[in-house]
């Protein structure tokens, strides 16, 4: 059990950060992980698992970002898909690359600006898409499975208002 912030700091806590430490399951095997600690925790197995669940379409992360930004927003100039997705146009130059080379993105000219390129999401592409969230979808049940409703209520609250 993560205990709140009413230990945050004080004395004999052993928890300088304010971070919280887990209870006495955790105080029971010597450990001081911190809730910082367990929210890194479960967010690096939740990239692992993602990465995982990514495998069988040999799709990154990166790769799996975009063709959702292109799913959601439709044809896009690669500069723009850079900075959607928080990377380097050289990056976003990589991502539609290898995207293309499975035929699951396409580039065309941009009918606004012909010296300007649109990477668009193919129908194979979208089926990819559509397959590789139903995947995550049945991966983010077993690890949430764990929580009752109103936990996961109560986390989904606190991650929006962390978020915010």
């Amino acid at each position: 059990m993560i205990q709140g912030s009413e230990t945050a700091g004080r004395p004999g806590t052993g928890d300088a950060e304010g971070g919280g430490r887990l209870g006495t399951a955790d105080e029971e095997t010597g450990g001081d992980e911190t809730l910082a600690d367990a929210f890194r925790s479960v967010a690096r197995m939740l990239r692992e698992t993602s990465q995982e669940t990514l495998a069988p379409w040999d799709i990154n992360p990166s790769q799996f970002r975009a063709l959702r930004v292109l799913n959601h927003h439709g044809a896009m100039r690669l500069s723009d898909l850079s900075v959607r997705l928080h990377i380097a146009p050289r990056s976003a130059t990589e991502v539609v690359d290898a995207l293309e080379s499975r035929g699951l993105v396409e580039r065309r000219p941009d009918p606004r600006d012909r010296r300007a390129t649109l990477a668009e999401l193919t129908a194979q592409g979208t089926g990819v898409l559509r397959a590789i969230r139903a995947a995550r979808g049945t991966e983010a049940e077993r690890v949430f499975d764990r929580l009752s409703p109103a936990d996961r209520e109560h986390l989904a609250r606190i991650l929006r208002q962390l978020q915010s």
